[in-house]
């Protein structure tokens, strides 16, 4: 909201509040910035010296004030305070930060579908408040409607009168902007709940179209157009315009009540917003969503499939079509070829089949320590090729141990043999055959 300098003619006080700024000006009176000692804001708005002189506008301004204290809501501007005997009568509602719909479309155009109906939503829900509190705001327009961080707020009950209220003017003063006047306003009838409608349908027209529903003109131009032409909403959304174009209904009869109002647009405003998000390119939702139902990673060429990490939690990989992995998301060891998944030693039992049973094209449960790979045709695991390699060193080595054993034991053995495999002797040094060595002891003892 834009804010001004005071003027020389502004007050600096007013009751407990201090002024700092000049929120705008319209025909009841000055809208000021001000606080009170605790820091709280307000926005003040003084009654014009003109009018503070009319009793009966001072009486009909402190019946409004009251009934202003009875609606209850978070969609509205909370009264704070308000003097009814000064000179010149004021009240102080809750300061809202933020912009008006007026100057948001006219900054950033006009606003989707999803946008207007959450709005709308809001807007009825609060007016559905305002009514049961007995009060017809009768001047609902973009300016009137700030956007806050919570929210949007209506503002501006400053010429809002009790429900019967019949005039168009009071003491020469036009109540309402022309263009979201109701058809009832400008006869001067009988406002309604009704009426508030008339102005919410104008109103969300105007912020899907960026441009009044009766276009521009003049005061009286503009109020002969509402009362004898029927709305231009060429350029309202297709899912708002039905519903806007009932709330422009000439018959007060024959227009939604706020709560009908605020059910629906809920549900428009779910619905759009489903479809923008569906409607966005793949590269802004991302390769791969969430399917709730299934817990699944829906995405071009992908399923769900989990390993567990080093950490003990489940990391998440993809898989082609038929089994296959994607070229790019391997991400097995160099010695393993991309073909198979590392699972932590000592780590938890887990198991998975996204596609079927054992034995089919699904994962194999895990076991500690042992590395996890895909079925083969008929169920059988393909081979190992480091196992098959650690048997054959080990076939080897026993093999190597086994000759090396035996050519011990014939070495050994070899130098105790004798010629034709007979068992010799060794006499004096020399070996000698058994029966030799016989006669040769047989010789030494005759010598003897």
């Amino acid at each position: 909201m834009a804010m001004m300098r005071l003027r020389r003619e502004d007050p600096r006080v007013v009751g407990s509040f201090r002024l700092h700024r000049r929120l705008g000006a319209g025909g009841m009176g000055v809208v000021y910035l001000g606080s009170d000692r605790r820091g709280q804001r307000v926005a003040l708005k003084v009654i014009r010296p003109d009018l503070a002189e009319d009793q009966e506008f001072r009486s009909r301004f402190a019946r409004e004030v009251s009934a202003a204290r009875r609606i209850r809501g978070g969609c509205t501007a909370r009264l704070v305070a308000a003097d009814l005997e000064a000179d010149r009568p004021w009240f102080a509602t809750q300061y809202v930060p933020g912009p008006s719909l007026h100057d948001k479309v006219v900054e950033e155009g006009p606003l989707s579908a999803a946008e207007v109906a959450s709005i709308g939503a809001a807007l009825s829900e609060g007016l559905v408040a305002v009514h049961e509190a007995g009060v017809v705001h009768r001047d609902l327009k973009p300016s009137n409607i700030l956007l806050s961080p919570k929210g949007p707020r209506i503002i501006d009950f400053g010429i809002a009168w009790a429900t019967g209220a019949s005039t168009l003017t009071h003491v020469g003063t036009a109540v309402g902007s022309p263009g979201f006047l109701a058809p009832e306003q400008v006869r001067g009838a009988a406002v309604t709940p009704a009426t508030d409608v008339f102005s919410l349908g104008a109103t969300l027209a105007y912020a899907a179209m960026a441009d009044s529903p009766f276009g521009h003109g003049s005061s009286e131009v503009m109020l002969y157009r509402v009362v004898h032409e029927e709305p231009h909403l060429f350029d309202v959304h297709d899912a708002l315009a039905p519903l806007v174009r009932a709330c422009l209904a000439k018959d007060p009869e024959e227009r939604p009540s706020t709560l009908q109002l605020s059910m629906r647009l809920k549900e428009i405003a779910a619905r759009e917003a489903q479809g923008l998000q569906e409607r966005r390119p793949p590269a802004q939702r991302g390769a791969q969503e969430l399917d709730r139902p299934t817990g699944r990673l829906e995405g071009p060429y992908t399923e769900q499939s989990t390993r567990r990490t080093a950490g003990g939690g489940p990391a998440q990989e993809s898989r082609a079509p038929g089994g296959r992995r994607p070229s790019s998301s391997r991400q097995a060891s160099p010695r393993t070829g991309g073909s198979q998944a590392r699972v932590a030693r000592g780590g938890p039992r887990s198991g998975q089949q996204p596609h079927g049973p054992k034995g089919t094209n699904g994962r194999q449960a895990s076991r500690p320590g042992v590395r996890t790979t895909s079925a083969g045709k008929g169920g059988r695991r393909p081979a190992n090729p480091r196992l098959l390699r650690q048997r054959l060193v080990v076939f080897v080595v026993v093999t190597l141990l086994v000759a090396l054993g035996i050519a011990a034991a014939q070495g050994c053995q070899g130098p105790a043999r004798g010629l034709g495999g007979t068992p010799s002797q060794t006499y004096d040094g020399a070996a000698v055959h058994p029966g030799q060595a016989d006669a040769a002891r047989g010789r030494t003892a005759r010598v003897g």
